[in-house]
């Protein structure tokens, strides 16, 4: 690429597989509703009084990628543990399966559905023998089929199958994610579809938005360049040209192009972690496993035009190995996704798995040891197995930190660390961010209060004299399930008692976890710290707003209303961010 041009679209496609995987272990906390049916344990045994019926039968016939469809089923032994569950690929028994059963001892069924309701929602099933149910369902590469259980989660038996139903063109091209690329002029699209590399060519046709409207110089490209004015509008849609010539096309978007290193604007960034997904049709959630998830989402969806880009710092859809969950997840976040760049950080249920060269020896991914993440997801990593990386955004610089992989002293990831913050210039990029997810700062989160450090074991041990001498003005974490802000701190001491507004001097980080984004809350220690300024156990995320080199404003916001419920403001000189003060310069000698 040429360095003389301005902004490059860089095009990753990502094609999962379409079907569900069936990986055990579910974490700690919280159980993912789909591990708890015995899938493995079922068998098919239809019932000739037993019928499954869905409307409409073709889906998306005006290019939707989102339907709902109506599912009546129905037969002669009703249960209060019969389940509807709906299934992608159609054709879920095994006989037909990709690898057919072998033994009597082997899954008699190919796959784990990708959502479930039970019979009973719908009102005097078990008195009638028969019910109503809709489920909205998304485009994910297949058809689709919907079937009922009896016997419960733990033995379930199928009886009844629809017919196959199918959305118009399932290979479309759909749920596209926007992020920023390795330099601050690279923006690039990540999507979803069902071609094979051999059969369809992607593409992305974009270019900028005119004044008056339409478009200036489209360009069709998978690797495309085009000059810019600072701040100007693009369009965009991503596409496959089949190889008889023909053209498929997704929806049409719009993004603008981010602010160049130390440009003087008003820049808005959002921050949360944690969000989970959750399904509007009220499926898959007796678990209560990600309640706050579609606040989270619909709040940001209404305030799109107030935020520039997203940092999603770790557990996105707690998918924990069944794949599918991932399509969900990027339709659910598609409307922010697809306009605003969605940077996203690993966390412990995208990484985390025993003896794959993670740092925690957990099960927490349920196998995904990140697979999914960093296909779904593109993100700036020099090394895309470590998700580790920095962003340059106008005056902002973020950190990007992976705790799934050792960011101890002597590790490549410490030096990373070391690098991203000390390479940035903070007369013209002056607010220097810190993201990870696990909390290696400061959280009186019940669990880290009992082991008595108040963090990840060995978590800032490493890092504080960094973040001290490289004046960091905010470490973000998610992991814990709430929100929490300390004052600014230096080994674990308060350096001013301030609490709203921040001025002069710079010297002492502020920690935030802001983990609240959508899953099962977490609970806090009884004893407050000194040094923690306000906490919440409730849904929400934190805007930072930068209105130029001096002056920031910092929100936390709940999901519920979207209202402001912490907030502070930093107004400085780059000079304050240059002053000595402990162990934030190198120390000298003088000679004589």
């Amino acid at each position: 690429m040429g360095k003389m041009l301005h902004v490059v679209l860089v095009v990753v496609l990502a094609m999962a597989a379409a079907s569900a995987a069936m990986v055990s272990a579910s974490p700690a906390e919280g159980i993912q509703p789909l591990s708890k049916i015995a899938i493995h344990k079922a068998t098919v045994e239809l019932h000739g009084s037993a019928y499954v019926r869905v409307t409409p039968a073709l889906l998306g016939d005006q290019g939707e990628d989102t339907v709902w469809v109506t599912v009546k089923y129905g037969w002669e032994n009703p249960s209060s543990d019969d389940w509807i569950a709906v299934f992608s690929p159609a054709d879920f028994i095994s006989g037909s399966c990709p690898n057919p059963r072998r033994n009597a001892d082997e899954p008699g069924l190919c796959t784990a559905p990708i959502k479930y309701q039970y019979a009973n929602y719908s009102a005097n099933y078990r008195y009638w023998g028969k019910g109503t149910i809709r489920f909205q369902i998304i485009n994910q590469r297949s058809d689709f089929s919907f079937a009922l259980f009896t016997g419960g989660f733990e033995n379930p038996k199928l009886v009844a199958v629809s017919k196959a139903v199918a959305f118009k063109n399932p290979n479309a091209p759909v749920f596209p994610r926007l992020a920023q690329g390795k330099t601050h002029d690279e923006m690039t699209v990540t999507w979803t579809s069902g071609y094979n590399i051999d059969e369809a060519y992607p593409l992305v046709e974009w270019g900028m938005v005119a004044p008056g409207g339409g478009v200036r110089n489209p360009t069709r490209t998978p690797a495309g360049t085009l000059t810019f004015n600072r701040g100007s509008m693009y369009t965009y849609k991503s596409g496959h040209e089949l190889s008889d010539g023909t053209m498929v096309w997704g929806k049409s978007y719009t993004f603008r192009a981010p602010p160049t290193p130390g440009q003087n604007s008003l820049q808005r960034i959002i921050v949360l972690g944690d969000m989970g997904k959750a399904e509007r049709d009220g499926s898959n959630e007796f678990a209560n496993y990600q309640p706050g998830s579609l606040n989270t989402t619909d709040t940001l969806v209404k305030d799109l035009d107030n935020y520039d880009i997203v940092f999603h710092i770790g557990d996105m859809p707690y998918a924990n190995g069944y794949l599918s969950q991932w399509d969900q997840f990027t339709a659910q976040v598609a409307p922010i996704s697809a306009r605003k760049p969605y940077m996203v950080a690993s966390g412990n249920h995208e990484r985390d798995w025993p003896n794959t060269g993670g740092f925690f020896d957990v099960k927490d991914s349920g196998g995904e040891c990140g697979v999914p993440a960093e296909t779904m997801y593109y993100y700036p990593a020099e090394n895309r197995a470590n998700f580790w990386y920095k962003v340059d955004y106008g005056m902002f610089r973020f950190c990007v930190a992976d705790t799934g992989h050792d960011w101890r002293e002597g590790t490549p990831q410490h030096k990373f660390i070391e690098e991203c913050l000390s390479t940035v210039d903070r007369k013209h990029q002056p607010w220097l961010i810190f993201a990870a997810h696990r909390v290696l700062g400061y959280s009186s989160n019940a669990w880290y209060a009992a082991e008595g450090s108040f963090e990840e074991p060995e978590g800032r041990e490493s890092l504080q004299k960094l973040w001290q001498r490289y004046r960091v003005d905010m470490a973000f974490f998610g992991h814990v399930h709430n929100y929490e802000r300390t004052c600014p701190l230096y080994q674990s001491q308060c350096v001013t008692g301030e609490r709203s507004h921040y001025s002069g001097t710079m010297n002492g980080t502020i920690f935030v976890v802001a983990g609240g984004g959508g899953s099962h809350l977490s609970s806090y220690t009884t004893a407050i710290p000194r040094w923690s300024v306000f906490r919440d156990q409730d849904y929400g995320f934190v805007k930072l707003t930068a209105f130029n080199h001096s002056s920031l404003l910092f929100e936390y916001k709940k999901s519920s209303d979207g209202n402001v419920y912490d907030s502070f403001t930093v107004d400085r000189d780059y000079r304050d961010v240059l002053s000595c003060v402990h162990d934030s310069c190198f120390p000298t000698t003088l000679a004589l």
